[in-house]
C-alpha cells in the first residue's frame, strides 16, 4: 500500500509518507515541477521529521476528523513520542477563499522528553539539482526557477541548516511559503489558521450529503475529491502525481497532474450526488477558456489539457529519475493530449445537463451554455462510429469503439430531452435521428446477449458496465453485459467470484494489463445496484474497500493478490467511483431513520 497521505488547499497538494517525510510537492502549481520529489528518487528533495533512530521508532497516522488536516504521530523505542500537524490553509477571508501557497507543519511533544532531527531539501525541479539555501534572521530561502521557497520557523536554525537532532521540549512551528514570506508571528498565524482550516473542513463536510452506507468512505473520498480541483482555473485533476507505475517496470508510467475532460464530467457526477456545485461552475469557466484559448477546440477538443487550458506537450522521459521504488521511466507531459477521445464530447453534455434539469441551476441557462450543449450535440453525432483511441487512450491501432457511441447515444438523448421539455433555441442537428442512430452503432457491437468493445472487436470491456448507470434502455442487454464483465474480466481463479476487474484483458500497446483497474470494480457495482442486485453490489464494495491505503486513500490500480496499491495516487476516478457506487446502493435516509 502507498505510506502516504494527501495535504492541499486547492492550490496546491503535498504527499507526506507514514514516517512525516514530506515527498511530492509541486510548486507553484500541481502540474509545475516538483520541490520535494523523493516520491520518484531518494535524491529528489524532501522535508523530514523523524525520531532520532528512525529504524526502532514507530508511526500511526490519522486524518483530523472529517477534514484534511493530516496527523503523524512518532514513538521512539525507548517510549517518548510526539506529533507532526500537517496543513495548507484554507477558510474563507474578506469575502474570498483564501488557498495560500503554503504549507504549516506543527511539531508537538506528548509524552517523555523526544529527540528528533529535522531535515529541508528542495531540489530545482526535474533536473534534480539540489537549491542551494539562503539564511535568514528566522528562515531559510531557496530561489528556485526565478522565484523563492520560504521555511519560516522558530525552531533553532543551527539544528536545521545541520540536520542535528535535538530535544523537543515545546511546539515547534514550520511555515513552508512560495514566493511570498509570513509577516505576522509564525506561532499565532500557524494556531490561527489551523483553527480556521479545521473549521472550514468540518463545515464543508457537515454541508455534504452522504449515502446512507459507507459514510465514512465516502466522506473521506469526498474530502480527497476536493483536493484535485485547481480552483484558480476551475480545472479538475485526475491525480497528483506522475509516473507511479501501474504495472512494476511494464512502462505504464504516466503524467496524471492534467485535466482530462472525461475524468472531470464523473468527478461532478460525485459532487452532484455530495450536493456541491460549485466545482461544475468553475469547470464551466475552465471550457469557456479552452474555446478562447484554442480556436480549434471548436471542432475538436484534446481529451486532456493542462490546469492553464495548454496542451500537456510533449510527452518527455526524465531519464536522470529512478522512478518509485526504483522502478523507472519517469514521465512529464502526456501524448494523449494528441489522441481523438470522441466519447468527450457526450461527457461534457452529461455535465451541462443538470443546468437543464435542476432548477437550482436556473442562473446558468444563458445562450452560451446553450450554444455549447447544441454544438457538442453536434459533434457527438458526428463522432458515431468514427474509430478513436478510446477512452483507455490506446496509442496503435485506434478503432470504433462501444464506449465512445455509447457516451454519444446518452449525450443525444439528453439533449433530446432538454430540446422537448425546455424547447430551448433550435438545435443544429435532429436529435432524434441522431440519438437513434447511435443506438443502431451500438447494436452493431452486440454479441450473445452483451454489448462488446466493437462492431470488429468482441472483447468485453468493464467500461460498459455503464451502459446500466447512463440508462441505456434496453435492461435486458445492461444485464448480459454485466454479468459477461463479472465472468470474463475478473481477477482471480476462473469461476471464482471476485470483486476486481481487469478494463479489458485483449493486448494494448504494453501487453495484457495484469492489475485491477479499481474504478471498474466501482462500475459494476453501480450497474448490479440499478439492476436491483443490492446484495452483489454491497459484497463489491465491501471488498474493494479493503484496497485503500491506511488512510481510507485509493490508487488507480490494484493487484489483490498480492495486496499492492498501483498506479497514480491518489487516483480522483476510484474516489469517484466508490462515492457514486455508495449512493447507487444505499437505501433512502427515509427508508433508515
Amino acid at each position: 500500500m502507498y505510506p502516504y497521505g494527501l495535504v492541499g488547499n486547492c492550490q496546491i497538494s503535498a504527499l507526506i509518507s507514514d514516517q512525516g517525510s514530506i515527498d511530492w510537492l509541486c510548486l507553484p502549481r500541481p502540474d509545475s515541477d516538483p520541490v520535494f520529489g523523493r516520491l520518484l528518487d531518494p535524491e529528489g528533495g524532501h522535508f523530514a521529521t523523524q525520531a532520532a533512530d528512525p529504524k526502532t521508532a514507530t508511526t500511526s497516522q490519522y486524518y483530523l476528523q472529517n477534514t484534511n488536516i493530516l496527523i503523524t504521530e512518532i514513538t521512539s523505542a525507548s517510549g517518548d513520542r510526539f506529533r507532526i500537524t500537517d496543513f495548507c490553509p484554507r477558510f474563507e477571508q474578506h469575502g474570498r477563499m483564501y488557498r495560500p501557497m503554503s504549507l504549516f507543519r506543527i511539531l508537538e511533544p506528548l509524552s517523555g522528553s523526544p529527540t528528533v532531527r529535522v531535515a529541508c531539501k528542495p531540489v530545482q525541479g526535474w533536473s534534480k539539482e539540489s537549491a542551494k539555501s539562503v539564511r535568514g534572521n528566522s528562515h531559510l530561502r531557496w530561489d528556485i526557477r526565478d522565484d523563492a521557497l520560504r521555511l519560516v520557523t522558530n525552531m533553532p536554525l543551527t539544528y536545521l541548516c545541520e540536520e542535528s537532532t535535538f530535544h523537543l521540549k515545546e511546539k515547534i512551528y514550520f511555515g513552508l511559503t512560495w514566493s511570498t514570506g509570513i509577516e505576522e508571528d509564525l506561532v499565532q498565524v500557524a494556531e490561527r489558521f489551523l483553527a480556521q482550516t479545521a473549521q472550514y473542513w468540518q463545515t464543508w463536510v457537515k454541508h455534504c450529503s452522504v449515502p446512507s452506507l459507507f459514510q465514512k468512505e465516502t466522506i473521506r473520498s469526498a474530502l480527497a475529491l476536493k483536493l484535485h480541483c485547481f480552483e484558480d482555473t476551475g480545472a479538475i485533476l485526475a491525480a497528483t502525481t506522475t509516473s507511479l507505475p501501474e504495472e512494476p517496470g511494464s512502462g505504464r508510467n504516466w503524467d496524471y497532474r492534467f485535466c482530462w475532460l472525461r475524468d472531470a464530467h464523473f468527478v461532478l457526477s460525485a459532487f452532484h450526488n455530495l450536493g456541491h456545485f460549485e466545482e461544475m461552475e468553475g469547470f464551466l469557466k475552465f471550457l469557456m477558456g479552452i474555446a478562447q484559448k484554442h480556436e480549434a477546440s471548436r471542432e475538436r477538443l484534446a481529451p486532456v489539457y493542462t490546469l492553464s487550458q495548454d496542451l500537456p506537450l510533449p510527452e518527455t522521459i526524465r531519464s536522470n529519475w529512478r522512478g518509485y521504488d526504483g522502478g523507472g521511466t519517469v514521465r512529464t507531459m502526456n501524448q494523449a493530449a494528441e489522441h481523438i477521445q470522441n466519447d468527450v464530447y457526450g461527457e461534457i453534455i452529461l455535465t451541462l445537463a443538470p443546468i437543464y434539469f435542476d432548477e437550482r441551476f436556473l442562473h446558468l441557462r444563458n445562450r452560451e451554455h446553450e450554444e455549447m450543449l447544441y454544438h457538442f450535440a453536434k459533434l457527438c453525432a458526428r463522432s458515431i462510429s468514427k474509430p478513436d483511441a478510446g477512452l483507455w487512450e490506446i496509442r496503435d491501432g485506434w478503432q470504433e469503439h462501444s464506449f465512445t457511441n455509447l457516451m454519444a447515444w446518452a449525450g443525444l438523448e439528453r439533449t433530446a430531452r432538454i430540446h422537448a421539455n425546455k424547447g430551448i433555441g433550435h438545435p443544429p442537428i435532429d436529435l432524434e435521428h441522431a440519438r437513434d442512430h447511435a443506438m443502431k452503432a451500438l447494436e452493431k457491437a452486440v454479441k450473445d446477449g452483451s454489448l462488446r468493445n466493437g462492431p470488429n472487436d468482441d472483447t468485453l470491456d468493464a467500461s460498459l458496465a455503464l451502459s446500466t448507470v447512463l440508462r441505456l434502455p434496453n435492461e435486458e442487454l445492461c444485464r448480459l453485459t454485466t454479468e459477461k464483465i463479472r465472468e470474463h474480466l475478473a481477477l482471480g481463479k476462473e469461476g471464482v467470484e471476485s470483486s476486481y476487474f481487469y478494463r479489458y484483458v485483449r493486448q494494448d500497446d504494453f501487453g495484457h494489463p495484469h492489475s485491477a483497474f479499481l474504478i471498474c470494480s466501482f462500475w459494476v457495482a453501480q450497474s448490479l445496484a440499478r439492476l436491483g442486485d443490492k446484495k452483489g453490489a454491497e459484497k463489491i464494495l465491501k471488498d474493494v474497500v479493503k484496497s485503500a491505503n491506511h488512510l481510507g486513500l485509493f490508487a488507480e490500480h490494484f493487484l489483490p493478490s498480492k495486496n499492492t496499491q498501483l498506479g497514480n495516487f491518489p487516483q480522483a476516478y476510484s474516489h469517484v467511483g466508490l462515492i457514486n457506487a455508495a449512493f447507487a446502493l444505499s437505501p433512502t435516509w427515509s427508508e433508515v431513520l
